[in-house]
């Protein structure tokens, strides 16, 4: 059986992970790249003879970037690993993704374009001509809706179909003629004459609902009292919400450990075996489901539809000015969500109150 090794790269929220997960399914593992504190996906998958491995690398929006987790993009594009790269463009705004593609092309011919987000293109009166876009890139396209699955059997068959040609090493100085201003330009010139050529839109500004709404949710007036308001209504009903379910548990597990000690007891079990398996173990796992589980069951569907719908950008933004006073950016203001949501179910109170039901 033939293996192939394929970088999936793309821009920030374009859907790169659902595609990704449509592709592998459950059969991924996550872990940091080497040298690094940015964690990267890898999953397998078989199609017809051939076994894939696909790397998820960090979104970027340019291989001339400087920080971690676009460096780590940057650097495997560039090591040649990858027996192709598989770009993963936002079919509402191919432009700006196209500065991407075009740098990737500089540097490898191994490429195929997945146009993701056409249902989304359709809603705002996009229609994108992939056949043009393919002759004039020189590539596989293949359109795509990746949340319903949609253009991924056409997806399967060109990563069989590709041919996949040997590429030369990458020119040790290519990031540096990259940061040119000449080179920059010309890509950008590039990206709209494509566009021009590819893209039609039948509104006059098909993006206008969406930058009234950055305006709003971005601005110096609102942005901040619409963020905290709605953090604390998702803390607030995470914490509120997940009473319920925890007692139940608690309660459901208070009688399960009724009914194993009264076993334990019938078979005569001798205390030392009892005393660590009800009192150790099982208590412990118990508490560690019913106080950790039913937050995690809330809080963690609430974050994915905020990301589903764009906030967590918006909120990054919002923060990235306060985070760099303190020699961070806007994106640890996410991981600072997480932090604050385990602290009251980690409390010596939460514990106290488990254990005295259990």
């Amino acid at each position: 059986m033939k293996s192939r090794t394929i970088a999936l790269a793309g821009n920030p929220n374009v859907g790169k992970s659902t595609v990704f997960n449509s592709l592998t399914g459950l059969n991924q593992h996550t872990g940091n790249w080497p040298g690094k504190t940015v964690s990267g996906a890898q999953g397998a998958f078989t199609y017809k003879d051939t076994r894939y491995l696909l790397v998820d690398l960090p979104g970027t929006y340019s291989l001339a970037a400087t920080s971690i987790d676009e460096t780590v993009a940057r650097d495997y594009l560039c090591s040649g690993e990858a027996d192709a790269t598989l770009i993963v463009v936002d079919g509402t705004c191919l432009e700006r993704n196209l500065n991407l593609v075009l740098q990737i092309l500089s540097i490898t011919e191994n490429v195929i374009l997945c146009v993701n987000l056409l249902d989304e293109a359709r809603k705002k009166k996009i229609s994108i001509d992939l056949d043009q876009l393919s002759r004039l890139l020189g590539i596989p396209v293949v359109g795509m809706s990746a949340r319903a699955r949609d253009g991924l059997d056409l997806l399967l068959e060109t990563l069989h179909t590709f041919e996949y040609k040997e590429d030369p090493a990458v020119k040790a100085d290519w990031t540096e003629h990259l940061r040119s201003d000449d080179t920059r330009r010309g890509i950008l010139r590039r990206a709209h004459e494509i566009c021009t050529s590819c893209v039609t839109v039948e509104k006059k500004d098909p993006h206008a609902f969406d930058r009234r709404l950055d305006k709003i949710v971005t601005s110096r007036k609102f942005g901040f009292p619409i963020m905290l308001l709605l953090l604390f209504f998702i803390f607030w009903l995470t914490i509120t919400g997940a009473n319920y379910p925890s007692q139940g548990l608690t309660y459901l597990f208070a009688w399960l450990q009724n009914q194993l000690e009264s076993f334990l007891s019938y078979i005569h079990t001798p205390a030392f075996i009892e005393a660590p398996l009800m009192d150790g173990i099982y208590k412990t796992l118990t508490w560690v489901i019913s106080v950790m589980l039913p937050p995690m069951a809330i809080f963690f569907p609430l974050f994915t539809l905020l990301e589903d719908f764009g906030y967590l950008p918006r909120v990054a933004f919002n923060m990235d000015h306060a985070f760099k006073k303190c020699c961070a950016h806007g994106k640890q203001a996410l991981t600072m969500w997480f932090v604050y949501i385990r602290m009251p179910f980690s409390s010596p109170g939460a514990y106290s109150k488990s254990r005295t039901l259990l």
